[in-house]
């Protein structure tokens, strides 16, 4: 019988198996004690405390990939509870022994890449995604089950829109813009969704915009209306009609329904001042972003690398 949340943090974190603990070390940057990750500010982050909820979850993945630990499934779903638990050092390693007993599972890379996204592992992210976009060449498509559904049970997302979506994401927040623009276009041609097809689009579009070419930007938000089937990607969807000149950034800032949303809304808001040429109010934006506390949405992410690389 699965056992309760009675469990302490810490028994909870950073409970990957001895043989975990002998990999090599190389997966993770060092960071002081405690410390999740280093801003591109040089802040140290440190986890918050997960809902009870997130911790019944990872108790329950715990449980099955202990008892099970050579499972696949089991270890990719204990990886992303660890994930979702702001344990993202614990997460790389669950999927680093992923990837050591199942090397040509893409999720394992797919995922993997997602934490060192978060951890500000750039180039080690890219590299992950690179691998797994060559592991699903010529393999069919299947969605992505979501660990947090959204409202009505949805999911929208799938692992081969993921990885282009996540690697285009990678290479923009490097400042690599040519690759980034090489990427979406991949990833809006894999879009499964009205969702996808949204998200994509914005870092699609702001991308063009940051290149300077203008028209190729416009062009991409043609396939973008009103009456989208939108079910949890409203902020992206709200940005694109705000690009189009359909939108009042209130009405983008009132479409978020997460933090991560609320980010993303902020973000595009304050990126949309600075390609405008309204570089103060795009600087005074990303610093609204970085004096909160949340610390591991995409948005906040994509804030701190333009503080870092621009101002």
């Amino acid at each position: 019988m699965i056992r309760t949340v009675s469990v302490t943090l810490a028994t909870l974190f950073f409970t990957a198996s001895v043989a975990m603990a002998q990999m090599n070390s190389s997966i993770l940057p060092d960071v002081p004690e405690g410390v999740q990750a280093m801003s591109l500010l040089s802040e140290e982050l440190r986890a918050g405390t997960p809902s009870e909820s997130v911790l019944e979850n990872l108790s329950t993945a715990k449980a099955l990939y202990e008892s099970d630990p050579g499972n696949a499934d089991s270890i990719v779903w204990y990886g992303r509870r660890l994930g979702y638990a702001q344990d993202y050092r614990g997460a790389i390693k669950v999927f680093s022994e992923g990837i050591e007993k199942h090397p040509d599972d893409a999720r394992f890379y797919r995922h993997r890449g997602h934490r060192y996204i978060s951890i500000r592992e750039f180039d080690r992210a890219i590299a992950d995604f690179e691998k797994a976009a060559t592991l699903i060449e010529g393999t069919e498509d299947e969605v992505e089950p979501d660990g947090a559904p959204n409202p009505a049970g949805i999911p929208v997302s799938t692992l081969h829109s993921n990885i282009w979506y996540h690697l285009a994401l990678s290479y923009y927040l490097v400042g690599d813009l040519d690759n980034a623009l090489r990427v979406y276009e991949i990833a809006i041609a894999q879009a499964p969704n009205d969702d996808m097809r949204v998200a994509t689009t914005h870092w699609h579009y702001m991308t063009l915009r940051l290149l300077g070419r203008d028209e190729d930007a416009v062009a991409v938000l043609e396939p973008i209306h009103e009456d989208m089937n939108v079910i949890e990607s409203m902020p992206y969807h709200q940005l694109c009609l705000l690009y189009k000149g359909e939108a009042e950034t209130g009405r983008v800032l009132d479409s978020n329904i997460t933090e991560a949303g609320g980010d993303s809304a902020m973000y595009g808001i304050a990126n949309w001042h600075y390609y405008n040429g309204r570089t103060d109010d795009a600087k005074a934006g990303f610093e609204e972003m970085i004096a909160k506390s949340g610390w591991a949405s995409f948005g906040r992410i994509a804030a701190e690398s333009d503080l870092a690389r621009k101002f």
